[in-house]
């Protein structure tokens, strides 16, 4: 080693790329064997690095690890030529002497001749002096870490003992839970033999049932073969006694037989004696009497056979008689079950009703005791308020005394005269705030400013009216803010004095304005069970909940119609009119000029909910009416909507707050004066649903292109047109005999009914406010409160303003098929063509409900509303050669085409008969499209257009009369009605 130190070449004789290749050897060992922090303070005292390259080694985000940074900061050296090779090698003698070794060959060493004078003497001594001293340190360092380790060696060795121990200990447990576990082990094979013991018994006691249910069965079907037997055993002893019967009266048959053949015996000798012509004449009455005895047999044979017949028939007869006893028997049986059934479901029904009762009683006790408990809780609270102002006072009156003695020691102390402090304020007594008195809920100036008059909470002041008008009306109320500081500090104010306004009860208003009054009053108020029940006592005043601008009014709402007037309807909200003084809303505090939101009462033991933010006035009035005994109501402030639904009331702009859309589903004649004649598929638009008090609307007729009201008039209400709805179809059922005109009349009428029934269980589906009850009694307006109405006359319609350019489908489907083509040469429109998609996208389109209907499942080929809406993109009129079930599908991605169906007849498809027989139609499969496909039309959720057979004579006329009924039909409004189910 030391000859190979001796041929090296000193460092100071080797040029920079010689320097360089000897760093660039090693560079691997350099990056993963040094950390830059250790070496960059000498190659910043030799000037090779500044601050900015030391900030960019450690700070710049794109070195992660620490080789990254070394092997940037010897490119970074690499630039300074042959003096960062020189620092680098420097640094490496004194920090890392081994890799210096390796580097360069040479040994390490200190002396000032074997640096390179990058760094001044002097420097370099305080460098090495301090890279010494550090070196020192980390030795230091480094010893009390091994003492340390030491230490910490001896502690392990101990644990480790103590662990061997252990580890004993354990062996031991574990030779003991090996021996329990043997122990466990057999214990449960026992138990599995058990298990499987019982589970034999179980399999045998189930088969042993299996075959006691069979034997039941069969001891059954035994007793009916036995009394099957018995009953045939009656019939055979039925037919023997017969037969007996019938063999006693065999006896005089042979008499009579016998003494008439002696008769004919003795006629025969007398004709033996007879001459001639007396022969004959026997001759000729023997024979009468032949053809009289051949025609008595065979009345005798019919009358057997009938016999026979009659015989059987009350067999059968005898059979069926056997069968029902029987059968009367096994009902009395069933009977007998039925009765002990009923006699359980009795005894355990009084057991309920029993229970009830206790249920009952224990509420009524649990009422009793929190109407107790608030009522002392109420004297509670003053008494602690009266606490509370004595400790107040005391605590002045203490510090009055000690400010005094302190003055006292100040003059003899200071010997000089000085005025007496001034005694402090006393603090003012501790008391509820008081809330917001109903007189500013029933006048007409209900508005924010009443709200926040007192104590507002508001970021903005209280404008000088507010302020005079707490001087005026709440003198008690105008305190300093420090006081109201320190009542709101007080621990006994709590939210919820600024969540209710208080309703005093009668005429006690100055009673209820004072707390202490109120206080006063609490302790002599009795519960007793004798006056009244207690959960509708009150120990305090009544309040309403305030939430925002939303009131919540509790009272006696007995015929709440008589107490208060509304106007308004679904457009503009239900509004409070007028309310009658003295009644139990005006005691309430509600005024005119409040909507109505929401009403809840109880109707036969079960409470009813009904919003009526956004219903008609004929709902709201029948809500209200429904009202018999408390109930809440819902408020809110709306004195502007008020005012202007009024103004508009009196410029004769409205007839009330109701505006909404229908589409009648049948025809009315206009017979009386004043009523509104519509026809099936009429779009109506209702603009006052309490016209009358007989169950009539005021209705207008709509212009087809725009939103415009047309002829007006009066419009049966949903339940009366129900029932002319039902009358006309029972009258279309059950026609009367007419003349042939008059038929001819009904069969065109039976075609403007359009039958609509929905499966929601309510009133009616035109209502929204109502909840699903079990009621079907009648309203004060004659209103069947049905509680599933299924036919509709009326259906809700919304407009639709669609683009233009909307498709067109032709129906029948057949018939379509036919004229498609040829539409699609016209100018202005473009066939539909199915696309081929791949499996995956198929899948994707289905789920999203894009496909339209599909040509071949095998193939994907299919129409999509991409498709169309390519089409519709272009300004043309897409031709659909689909059926009725993309109605929906068009209307769910709010595409809605233009539905036009052909009405034909045998004499009409005669004009197409080539076209037809062209694309292999008959007119027979035409027609029965046709009739399969009329019904649906009046299942879809919009209007459609009908061609009438006499409006074109072939082809060409036929396909201008859709282009004309085409280009109409876009220039109109799409109505579309929700789904019924």
């Amino acid at each position: 080693m030391a000859e190979s130190v001796l041929n090296t070449p000193d460092l100071k004789d080797l040029e920079e790329e010689e320097l360089w290749d000897l760093i660039d050897d090693n560079r691997h060992a350099i990056s993963l064997g040094i950390r830059p922090c250790v070496l960059i303070p000498y190659l910043r005292q030799a000037r090779v690095l500044t601050n900015l390259d030391e900030d960019e080694i450690f700070t710049s985000p794109h070195f992660t690890n620490r080789c990254m940074r070394t092997s940037h900061m010897l490119d970074m050296l690499r630039v300074q030529g042959r003096n960062g090779a020189m620092a680098l090698l420097e640094s490496l003698m004194i920090h890392y002497p081994t890799l210096y070794t390796q580097i360069t060959g040479r040994e390490p060493s200190i002396e000032p001749s074997g640096f390179s004078g990058l760094i001044n003497y002097t420097e370099l001594t305080e460098y090495l002096v301090n890279a010494v001293s550090s070196m020192q340190t980390e030795l230091q360092v480094a010893r009390q870490e091994g003492v340390r380790l030491r230490a910490r060696c001896c502690e392990l060795e101990g644990k480790l003992k103590q662990v061997q121990q252990n580890n004993e200990e354990f062996s031991q447990m574990q030779q003991e839970h090996g021996q329990l576990r043997s122990h466990l082990d057999g214990l449960n094979r026992k138990l599995l033999k058990l298990k499987d013991e019982k589970c034999d018994l179980y399999v045998r006691y189930t088969s042993v049932l299996e075959e006691k249910s069979a034997t039941i069965i069969r001891n059954r079907d035994l007793q009916l073969e036995i009394y099957q037997l018995q009953c045939e055993l009656r019939k055979a002893q039925k037919e023997t006694d017969f037969q007996r019967q019938r063999s006693l009266k065999n006896p005089s048959d042979t008499q009579k037989l016998k003494d008439e053949l002696n008769a004919v015996r003795t006629k025969l000798l007398e004709i033996e004696i007879f001459s001639p012509v007396q022969q004959d004449i026997l001759e000729n009455d023997l024979k009468e009497t032949e053809t009289r005895r051949s025609e008595l047999a065979e009345d005798v044979t019919r009358l057997s056979e009938e016999n026979e017949r009659l015989q059987q028939e009350k067999e059968e007869l005898i059979e069926e008689k056997d069968y029902l006893a029987l059968e009367v028997e096994k009902l009395t049986v069933d009977c007998e079950m039925y009765k002990h059934r009923s006699t359980l479901f009795q005894s355990q029904l009084e057991e309920v009703q029993a229970e009830r009762d206790k249920a009952y009683l224990s509420r009524d006790d649990a009422q009793v005791q929190i109407a107790r408990s608030l009522a002392e809780k109420d004297m509670l609270r003053g008494q602690l308020m009266e606490l509370q102002e004595k400790v107040f006072t005391m605590k002045a009156c203490s510090r009055e005394r000690e400010r005094r003695e302190k003055s006292r020691d100040r003059k003899i102390s200071c010997e000089s005269s000085e005025d007496p402090p001034s005694s402090p304020a006393p603090r003012r007594r501790l008391c509820r705030l008081k809330a917001i008195l109903p007189e500013s809920f029933s006048s007409n100036e209900f508005n924010d400013e009443v709200i926040n008059s007192i104590n507002s909470n508001q970021v903005e002041p209280p404008c000088s009216e507010s302020l005079r008008r707490r001087e005026l009306h709440f003198p008690d109320v105008t305190h300093s803010r420090s006081d109201m500081e320190d009542i709101y500090s007080s621990q006994e104010l709590t939210d919820d004095s600024f969540d209710y306004v208080v309703i005093p009860k009668g005429n006690n208003l100055k009673e209820s304005k004072s707390p202490t009054s109120l206080h006063k009053r609490i302790p002599t108020d009795s519960v007793s069970r004798a006056s009244a029940p207690p959960f509708l006592m009150r120990s305090r005043p009544q309040a309403l909940r305030i939430t925002g601008r939303v009131l919540t009014v509790v009272f006696q709402g007995e015929m709440l119609l008589n107490q208060l007037q509304v106007i308004g309807g679904n457009k503009t909200g239900v509004f409070v009119h007028h309310v009658t003084e003295g009644s139990s809303a005006h005691t309430s505090g509600i005024s005119s000029g409040t909507q109505i939101l929401q009403l809840k009462c109880e109707q036969e033991q079960r409470t009813v909910q009904m919003v009526l933010e956004d219903t008609t006035m004929e709902e709201a009035l029948w809500a209200l009416g429904q009202v018999q005994g408390p109930c809440h109501i819902t408020l809110r402030p709306s004195q502007d909507a008020y005012e202007n639904l009024l103004q508009q009331l009196k410029n004769g702009e409205v007839m009330s707050g109701d505006s909404f859309y229908v589409r009648v589903n049948m025809t009315l004649s206009g017979d009386v004066a004043g009523t509104l004649p519509i026809k099936c598929n009429d779009i109506v638009h209702v603009t006052n649903t309490h016209h009358s008090n007989d169950g009539f609307w005021w209705a207008s007729h709509v212009h087809p292109s725009h939103l415009e009201d047309l002829q007006s008039g009066a419009l049966p209400n949903y339940y009366r047109a129900q029932r002319l709805l039902i009358r006309a179809i029972e009258d279309m059922t059950y026609p009367r005999k007419t003349h042939r005109k008059e038929r001819t009349a009904a069969n065109e009428k039976q075609r403007e009914v359009r039958i609509v029934s929905t499966c929601q269980q309510s009133r009616n589906p035109l209502w929204v406010s109502v909840e699903d009850d079990n009621s079907t009694s009648l309203d004060s307006y004659g209103c069947v409160q049905s509680r599933c109405v299924t036919l509709m006359p009326y259906t809700l319609v919304t407009p639709q303003f669609p683009p233009i350019c909307r498709p067109v489908l032709l129906l029948p489907t057949i018939f379509g098929h036919v004229l498609h083509k040829r539409l699609a040469e016209q100018e202005g429109y473009q066939l539909c063509e199915p696309e081929l998609l791949m499996a995956s996208e198929h899948a994707v389109k289905m789920q999203k409900g894009e496909i339209l209907e599909e040509c071949d499942s095998k193939t994907h080929r299919c129409y999509t509303l991409q498709g169309v809406e390519k089409i519709m993109k272009r300004g043309t009129h897409c031709v659909l050669p689909l059926g009725l079930d993309c109605v929906r599908r068009l209307h769910r991605a709010e595409i809605f085409p233009i539905i036009v169906y052909i009405m034909s007849t045998e004499r009409s498809l005669r004009k197409l008969r080539h076209k037809l027989r062209q694309n292999s139609v008959t007119e027979s499969q035409v027609l029965e499209c046709s009739c399969n496909e009329e019904p649906l039309l009046d299942k879809l959720p919009c209007l459609y257009r009908s061609i009438r057979p006499e409006t074109w004579n072939d082809s060409a006329s036929l396909v201008d009369t859709v282009k004309t009924v085409v280009r109409e039909e876009q220039n109109n409004i799409v109505w579309v009605e929700a789904d019924p189910w």
